[in-house]
C-alpha cells in the first residue's frame, strides 16, 4: 500500500498537470488569450512564407533578366518583416499582460485562501514557507504563464507548420526527419520528468531558507540581544547553500536536456541536407527546393530545440503550481455549516461550555481540556485563573471557535457554535490579547482594524475611551504616524491602550481580556486598567489571569487546574477555602509586600 502511494505521488510529481489548474484563470480573460493566440499565428504563418521567396529567388531570380524580379521580392521581403514585428510586439503584449494578470489574481486567491483557514493549518506551517509560495511560486507561475508559454505555442506552431510545409516541399526527406522525431521527443520527456522533480527540491529547500530568514528578521532584537548574529547567519548561509545545489541540481539536468536536444535536432538537419545534396545532383529536386526544405528543417529543428528549454520552465512552473495548489486545497477545518444557524438578534452574551474535552491537532495524546463545565450569565464578568498549562487560552480559542471541542458543546446566546457561522460568531467578540497584535501602519488603522469603516470621529472617540488619544496625537503626524512593523515605535503600554481602542470600537457583547496588563510598569498598568474598565461595562467579560490582583472586581473566578475546573467563587470565598487559589494569591500578594518592603528599606 505504501509503495503504491510512493508511486502515485511519483507520478503527479513527474506530469505537469498541477498547470491544468491555471487554465480557469486564463478563462476568464478570453479577448487577451486571443489577441495572444491571433498574434501567434500571424507571427508563426509570416515566418513560414520566408522559404518560398528563398526557392523562388534561387531557381528564378538570378540571371541578369530577372533584377526586377528580385527587387520586388526583397521589397515584399520587408513588409514581411514589419507584418512580423508587428505580430510579434501584439504577441509581446497580450502574452505578458495575461500572465501578470493571472499571477495577480492568483496571489490575491491564495492569499484570501490562507485568511480563511484555521489556526490548526498554521500550527504546523511555517509563514516564511507560506510567503515563499505567494511570491517565490507565484513568479514562477508568472514567467511560465507569460514569457514561456508563449515561446512555447509559438514553436508549437511553428514547428507542426514547418513539418507540413517540408512534406509538401519533399516527401522523401521529410520521411527521414520525422522518423528521427520519436528518438528526439521520447529523452525530452524523460529528461523534463527529472527536471520538474528537482525543481520541485530547489523550491522547497528555498522556502525553508525563506522561513528562517522571516522568523529571524521578526526577532532581530532577541538575536542581537543574545549575540547570537553569527549563528543565525550560520544557520541562514546552510539554508541558502541547500537551496542553491538544489536550484544547481536543477539547472544542471536542463542543461542536460538542452544539448541533448541540439545535438539530436541539429544532427538530423545535416543528415538531410546530405541526402538533400545527393537529389538536387541526380536532377530529382531543384537548388531552390532543397534550399526551401533547409530553411523549413532549420525552422522546426529551431523550434523543437527551443522546446526543449521550454519544457524544463514549464516543469519548474509546474512544481510551483503544484505547492500553490496545495494550499488552495487545503480545506479549513472550521467552516460554517451548509444551513447555519443565526445567533439571536439583538445580542444576549451568555456563554456556556457543558462538559467540553479538547485535543490539540498537534498533540492528540495531551488533552487541553477535561469535561469542562461553566455558565455566564450576560454582563457578568468571570476570571479564569490557574498554573500555566491548566487551559485558560484554550478556552479563548474555543470560544473564538479558532477549534472545535472533540466532545462536549459550547454555546454563545443558546446556539451551539458547531451550528453558527464562525464570522457572525466572532462578531459579537472583541479580544485584547496579552501579545498585541499591532500592524505596520498608522495609529489610526490599527485602531479601525477593530471596526472596518468606522470615521475618524468614531476612531478618535474610542482611543480617548482607552486614554490612547493623548499619546497619539503627541507622535510625529498623530494618527496618521506609521508606528513600525509589531508597534515596535510604541511602548508595551501604549500598544496595549491601542488595542483597548480597537476593542471599544468593535463594540461587541463578549470581551475577552488576556492578562491585557501582565509586563507592564505601575503606571502604565494603572492607565490600562481605567481604559478596561470602561471597555467592561455592560459587556460579558472572560478575563485569564497571572496577576491575581487583576481579579479582585470579577463577579466570580474559575481555578483551573489540568484541564478542568477545580473551585469557584468570589475572591473571598475562595481565599477563605484555603485551596489552590489561596496558595497562588498567598504567594503573588507576599510576594508583592515583600517587594514594596525592601523597596521602602
Amino acid at each position: 500500500m505504501a509503495d503504491m502511494a510512493f508511486e502515485e505521488a511519483e507520478r503527479k510529481r513527474r506530469s505537469l498537470k498541477p498547470l491544468r489548474r491555471i487554465f480557469p484563470y486564463m478563462s476568464r480573460y478570453k479577448g487577451m488569450m486571443a489577441g495572444a493566440l491571433v498574434s501567434l499565428i500571424l507571427a508563426a504563418a509570416t515566418t513560414l512564407t520566408l522559404p518560398l521567396a528563398v526557392r523562388r529567388m534561387i531557381d528564378h531570380g538570378f540571371t541578369g533578366a530577372n533584377g526586377a524580379f528580385i527587387n520586388n521580392y526583397f521589397g515584399m521581403l520587408v513588409l514581411l518583416a514589419a507584418l512580423l514585428a508587428i505580430a510579434s510586439a501584439g504577441r509581446y503584449y497580450f502574452v505578458i499582460t495575461l500572465g501578470e494578470r493571472i499571477v495577480s489574481d492568483l496571489r490575491h486567491d491564495v492569499f484570501a485562501h490562507l485568511t480563511r483557514l484555521s489556526p490548526a493549518f498554521f500550527d504546523s506551517t511555517q509563514s516564511g514557507e507560506i510567503v515563499s509560495r505567494l511570491t517565490a511560486d507565484t513568479t514562477q507561475i508568472k514567467s511560465a504563464v507569460g514569457a514561456t508559454a508563449s515561446v512555447a505555442l509559438r514553436n508549437v506552431i511553428l514547428a507542426f507548420g514547418a513539418i507540413v510545409m517540408m512534406i509538401i516541399t519533399s516527401p522523401k526527406l521529410s520521411g527521414l526527419v520525422i522518423a528521427a522525431i520519436p528518438l528526439i521527443i521520447i529523452p525530452l520527456v524523460a529528461f523534463g520528468r527529472s527536471v520538474r522533480r528537482r525543481s520541485r527540491a530547489a523550491q522547497d529547500t528555498l522556502a525553508n531558507a525563506t522561513a528562517y530568514a522571516s522568523e529571524s528578521i521578526v526577532s532581530v532584537r532577541t538575536l542581537q540581544a543574545f549575540t547570537n548574529e553569527k549563528l543565525a547567519t550560520g544557520r541562514f548561509g546552510a539554508s541558502v547553500e541547500d537551496a542553491f545545489l538544489a536550484a544547481k541540481s536543477s539547472v544542471k539536468a536542463r542543461a542536460i536536456l538542452t544539448a541533448f536536444a541540439i545535438f539530436m535536432i541539429f544532427s538530423s538537419v545535416v543528415a538531410v541536407l546530405w541526402f538533400g545534396s545527393r537529389d538536387v545532383l541526380s536532377g530529382a529536386i531543384t537548388p531552390g527546393t532543397l534550399g526551401q526544405f533547409l530553411l523549413y528543417s532549420v525552422f522546426a529543428a529551431g523550434a523543437l530545440g527551443a522546446l526543449s528549454e521550454v519544457w524544463g520552465e514549464l516543469s519548474q512552473a509546474s512544481g510551483a503550481a503544484e505547492r500553490l495548489m496545495e494550499i488552495l486545497a487545503e480545506k479549513p477545518a472550521i467552516a460554517a455549516p451548509a444551513n447555519p444557524v443565526a445567533l439571536p438578534q439583538p445580542p444576549v452574551g451568555s456563554v456556556v461550555f457543558d462538559d467540553v474535552r479538547f485535543n490539540y491537532p498537534t498533540r492528540p495524546d495531551a488533552p487541553a481540556l477535561k469535561g469542562l463545565d461553566f455558565a455566564i450569565q450576560p454582563g457578568e464578568t468571570v476570571a479564569i485563573v490557574g498554573p500555566s498549562g491548566a487551559g485558560k487560552s484554550t478556552v479563548f480559542s474555543l470560544l473564538l471557535r479558532y477549534y472545535d471541542p472533540v466532545s462536549g458543546s459550547i454555546r454563545v446566546d443558546g446556539v451551539d457554535l458547531r451550528e453558527a457561522d464562525p464570522t457572525d460568531l466572532r462578531s459579537r467578540i472583541a479580544i485584547v490579547p496579552q501579545d498585541t497584535t499591532i500592524f505596520a501602519t498608522t495609529a489610526r488603522d490599527n485602531i479601525g482594524f477593530g471596526r472596518p469603516g468606522a470615521g475618524n470621529s468614531e476612531i478618535e472617540a474610542a482611543a480617548k475611551a482607552a486614554l490612547a488619544h493623548e499619546f497619539i496625537e503627541a507622535l510625529d503626524h498623530g494618527y496618521g504616524t506609521q508606528v513600525g512593523e509589531r508597534g515596535v515605535t510604541l511602548s508595551g503600554g501604549q500598544r496595549q491602550r491601542v488595542a483597548i481602542a480597537r476593542a471599544i470600537l468593535r463594540d461587541a457583547p463578549i470581551l475577552l481580556l488576556d492578562e491585557a496588563t501582565s509586563a507592564l510598569d505601575a503606571e502604565s498598568e494603572m492607565l490600562v486598567q481605567q481604559a478596561l474598565d470602561h471597555l467592561m461595562q455592560g459587556r460579558t467579560t472572560l478575563v485569564i489571569a497571572h496577576r491575581l490582583a487583576t481579579v479582585l472586581k470579577a463577579d466570580r473566578i474559575l481555578v483551573m487546574e489540568d484541564g478542568r475546573i477545580v473551585e469557584e467563587g468570589t475572591h473571598q470565598t475562595l481565599v477563605k477555602r484555603n485551596g489552590i487559589y489561596a496558595g497562588l494569591a498567598k504567594l503573588q500578594f507576599e510576594a508583592g509586600a515583600d517587594a514594596f518592603k525592601g523597596a521602602a528599606e
